[in-house]
């Protein structure tokens, strides 16, 4: 069975200036700590951009991205977070969480599931 990753939510709402978190929950099949768990963000008629990856092991880069992180719980939860500060209208967009096997990736072993995030402000 491959490594597996998915969204916990399909949709979340806030107001402008809050601070939101988007979860995936993933799945290694393997016991070593080498994968890397990517986010990217796509706004409408534009290609997926990417945001940031976090390893198993808690390494960010890019270490300070602007008002983005993330987080990891590699204990029973399996879970990364990624956490927008001080939402903005801009932030509306479709979020995906990835899981590669190593830094530079593998296309053939990129598993991708979509989390569809709305942000507006009032």
């Amino acid at each position: 069975m491959a490594d597996s990753i998915e969204p916990l939510l399909t949709h979340k709402v806030v107001d402008e200036g809050d601070d939101v978190t988007l979860f995936c929950k993933y799945k290694p099949t393997s016991s070593t700590k080498s994968d890397y768990l990517h986010w990217y963000r796509q706004h409408p008629q534009s290609k997926p951009e990417f945001l940031l990856y976090i390893s198993q092991r808690g390494d960010l880069y890019p270490d300070k991205p602007p008002r983005m992180t993330a987080e990891i719980d590699d204990g029973d939860k399996k879970q990364v977070d990624l956490i927008i500060s001080s939402a903005a209208v801009s932030d509306s967009a479709l979020y995906y969480c990835a899981l590669a096997p190593t830094v530079t990736g593998n296309p053939a072993a990129l598993y991708k599931n979509p989390d569809t995030v709305l942000l507006y402000g009032k």
